[in-house]
């Protein structure tokens, strides 16, 4: 399955660019997300702007949830981790949680 070209943005820029390759202004889509027409032009200059490929395309996980992977691999029990990153350790085991739920997701296509 092919990755959308707008998988990298945030839902809001997503839902910009949608609104304006729909033909709508910036002052109707400003008036639709409660933001001034000046503030919707931003966010698509900024989604448009070189280099703004975002994380997704460096790979699949967040870098927290690449290296919670890569210390629980080493060993590390979740109170370790949480440790490092000043956290809790039921947030880490989220994060690992949604780690391999996307990879699991990744693999099976959808």
């Amino acid at each position: 399955m092919a990755v959308p070209p707008t998988a990298h943005l945030r839902p809001l820029e997503r839902r910009v660019i949608d609104l304006t390759e729909r033909g709508l202004g910036a002052t109707e889509i400003g008036e639709r997300f409660r933001r001034s027409a000046a503030h919707i032009e931003r966010v698509i200059e900024w989604s448009r702007l070189p280099g703004r490929t975002g994380r997704r395309d460096r790979g699949l996980l967040s870098p927290m949830e690449r290296r919670v992977l890569d210390l629980r691999a080493t060993g590390l029990d979740h109170a370790a981790i949480a440790a490092r990153f000043r956290r809790g350790s039921d947030h880490i085991r989220r994060v690992e949680g949604i780690a391999h739920f996307k990879l699991a997701h990744h693999l099976l296509g959808a």
